[in-house]
């Protein structure tokens, strides 16, 4: 069965159901994105592992992360590999002193726990020919931050760092997240 590489493009509110998010996953080679519907908690623990924040207190991903650390196992990889009435089936290829273990888990979680062991994530060509949506899009200019708010990037990068440093503190992740966002754009828009 062919396989193909995704990568985790980003997280963004659901158009068609309220409170839940749409992961979006890209096929490196086509460009080809496959949007899957997750729930608010889930998209929590992405968004989380994927700005590279670190709670007080370890979340059920990290955990799990930790005890394979413990017991010497590793994540080779996540596949994707069936996709039926729109619910994504995914698999953890795992590799411990027994050999090679294959897991079910939530695309979900699946994705939660590739991120944070930074293995890769494959999708088998059926399920993108199903699944799978081509933008034809244009990427879009970035904002020059400069102009449009008249605070000095650095000094807002400086506020939001603060800003950051604090909902981490308070546990509010999804804040974080946002936070996070829009320092990346800053600095993105001054690396120009």
């Amino acid at each position: 069965m062919a396989r193909l590489v995704l990568s985790v493009l980003g997280l963004s509110a659901s158009q068609s159901q309220s409170g839940a998010y749409a992961l979006i996953l890209q096929e490196e080679t086509s460009g080809s994105r496959i949007p899957i519907i997750i729930g608010s908690a889930e998209a929590q623990a992405i968004a989380i592992a994927l700005e590279g924040l670190k709670p007080p207190r370890p979340l059920t991903h990290d955990l799990f992360v930790n005890l394979s650390q413990i017991h010497d196992i590793s994540l080779l990889e996540v596949e994707i590999n069936k996709v039926e009435e729109g619910v994504f089936y995914a698999q953890l290829i795992l590799k411990s002193n027994k050999g090679t273990i294959k897991m079910d888990a939530r695309t979900s979680d699946a994705i939660a726990l590739a991120i944070r062991f930074q293995s890769p994530i494959y999708v088998s060509a059926s399920v993108l020919k199903k699944a799978g949506i081509i933008l034809d899009e244009k990427p879009k200019k970035t904002q020059d931050f400069n102009k449009k708010q008249g605070i000095p990037p650095k000094e807002e990068i400086t506020k939001l760092k603060v800003s950051l440093a604090k909902a981490i503190n308070d546990e509010d992740y999804e804040q974080a997240s946002i936070i996070k966002t829009k320092i990346n754009k800053i600095e993105d828009s001054i690396k120009g």
